[in-house]
């Protein structure tokens, strides 16, 4: 079939790869977000799907808008048989959802109809889930609830962040999207609709959202830094200055006021709503990622100082 991708991040790259290198889809060009300033120099960049798409010598389009008419009709003009979409992060209206003659095939880190919305992978170690996974589906008007082709699923392991379970599933995901095409090209699968049982929704977690209660119980405390790592980033403030915070360890036995730092030699504890966490790494604004251990011994915590 002819493709054209859609798709910004670099959890879209493992799919965009693996549809470059199958012998029976030619991806014709993708879409993606524009060019946007990033790293310490603010310099522009463009997005690491169109990095990828120029390096193969593929066509970037890059619309601030899908609705665009000067992308709808290059798109048309492309003639796509279907546009495969990874975490392109923009609204795409109808105009361009009747292009291509099979659609618009989403690719979402979740087992829908759990978790629609912008951040499924880090509600779903929020809120503890045991397994996840990733599932292709035929994009409609409504949020993430067009009838489903196929799914994959993913053990959460209690030390994954945000980061390592969306690692793991883009690359199965990557698989099942490849699969999902072959068969609509075949005319073997049948998109089936969503369950009406079921439904949750995973907002975008902003920076406010990802700042550290200690007045909760360590679990939900550890659930909440590991479901920010790494984007947005939890955080908390030590004397006034925000420190991130990167994933902790709960101490059984170990019992301090929420938020009271106590300092080992080689421990950094903080006290939550039940037993204390130990921290792991952590980054002052400003400043280098450091041990929690290096940290405190610049900054000398004395007496029962907390971080708030």
């Amino acid at each position: 079939m002819r493709l054209v991708f859609a798709g910004t991040p670099e959890t879209a790259l493992p799919s965009l790869r693996t549809l470059i290198d199958s012998p029976r889809h030619e991806v014709v060009a993708v879409v993606t977000r524009p060019d946007a300033q990033s790293g310490r120099g603010r310099k522009v960049h463009p997005s690491p799907v169109a990095a990828l798409a120029e390096e193969a010598g593929i066509e970037v389009l890059r619309p601030l808008k899908a609705g665009d008419p000067d992308f709808l009709d290059r798109l048309r003009a492309l003639e796509p048989d279907c546009c495969p979409v990874v975490a392109y992060g923009a609204l795409l209206p109808q105009s361009a959802l009747d292009v291509p003659r099979h659609g618009w095939i989403n690719l979402h880190f979740s087992i829908l109809p759990a978790w629609r919305g912008a951040a499924p992978v880090q509600h779903a170690i929020l809120h503890g889930d045991a397994i996840t996974g990733a599932t292709t589906f035929q994009i409609v008007k409504e949020l993430d609830a067009g009838p489903v082709y196929g799914v994959v699923t993913e053990e959460i392991r209690t030390t994954d962040t945000s980061g390592t379970l969306l690692e793991r599933l883009s690359v199965s995901g990557a698989g099942l999207l490849a699969a999902t095409l072959d068969g609509v090209e075949d005319g073997a699968l049948e998109a089936r609709p969503q369950p009406a049982d079921g439904v949750t929704i995973a907002p975008k977690i902003n920076v406010d959202d990802a700042r550290v209660d200690w007045a909760k119980p360590a679990m939900h405390v550890d659930r909440l830094i590991r479901a920010c790592v790494p984007n947005p980033g939890a955080w908390s403030e030590f004397r006034g200055h925000r420190i991130k915070l990167g994933p902790v360890v709960p101490v059984s036995g170990e019992r301090l006021a929420p938020g009271e730092v106590a300092v080992t030699k080689t421990t950094v504890l903080v006290g939550t709503a039940t037993e204390a966490v130990r921290l792991g790494e952590v980054q002052p604004q400003g400043k280098r990622l450091m041990e929690a251990v290096e940290w405190a011994r610049g900054v000398r915590p004395e007496g029962k100082e907390t971080f708030e």
